[in-house]
């Protein structure tokens, strides 16, 4: 079966470029521009995430300080607290983390805030673009996992461009809305549609 992608770990990029705290505007400025992103991670000396500096942080503080580019460091630009996530953490949890902070990437850190690496926006849209079939055979898999194969026998799944439609039999003892949000749930999905019947 098809093993879905469904938290951070799944998705995430592990070579991750970074800045200490000393980083000079220069610098971050240089490393943006040669690795091609819009932010960098803050890290202490061992390797802890301690805030995040973006090109937004250098453009505000260069407009606002008037100070000599060597005197603006990361430490004194960066975000703070970094608004990051575990890699066991749902897709859609950092998805949504992203969503309400405005933001285009997240670190990924462990339990004791060691940078282990980061997710993009595009890392998580990857999910949604999956190939029909393999999408179908993830949420035939997740209802067999969750109801068991006998309660699902007479349902049919396909799925046309994200969206799942379940004809058949509606399983015993779940109610379409329970087996809608339940499939919704399936990272990639992005449509439900039931065509189902009470097994007589």
């Amino acid at each position: 079966m098809i093993s879905a992608p469904s938290t951070v770990a799944d998705v995430m990029t592990h070579a991750v470029v970074a800045v200490g705290r000393d980083a000079d505007f220069r610098e971050i400025a240089d490393t943006l521009q040669r690795w091609r992103v819009s932010a960098v991670p803050v890290l202490t000396g061992d390797g802890r995430v301690v805030g995040v500096v973006s090109e937004a942080d250098l453009l505000t503080a260069r407009d606002g300080d008037g100070e000599r580019a060597d005197a603006l460091t990361a430490g004194r630009m960066m975000s703070v607290p970094a608004v990051t996530v575990h890699p066991g953490s749902p897709i859609n949890e950092a998805a949504r983390a992203m969503a309400h902070g405005h933001l285009k990437r997240l670190p990924v850190v462990d339990d004791e805030d060691y940078l282990v690496g980061i997710v993009s926006r595009g890392d998580l849209l990857k999910v949604y673009l999956d190939d029909d079939r393999e999408l179908a055979d993830r949420v035939r898999f997740e209802l067999v996992a969750t109801l068991g194969p006998a309660a699902v026998v007479n349902t049919d799944v396909r799925s046309e461009n994200g969206r799942i439609t379940l004809s058949g039999d509606l399983p015993d003892a779940l109610s379409a809305p329970v087996l809608a949000r339940l499939v919704r749930s399936v990272p990639g999905v992005v449509g439900v549609e039931l065509r189902l019947a009470a097994a007589a």
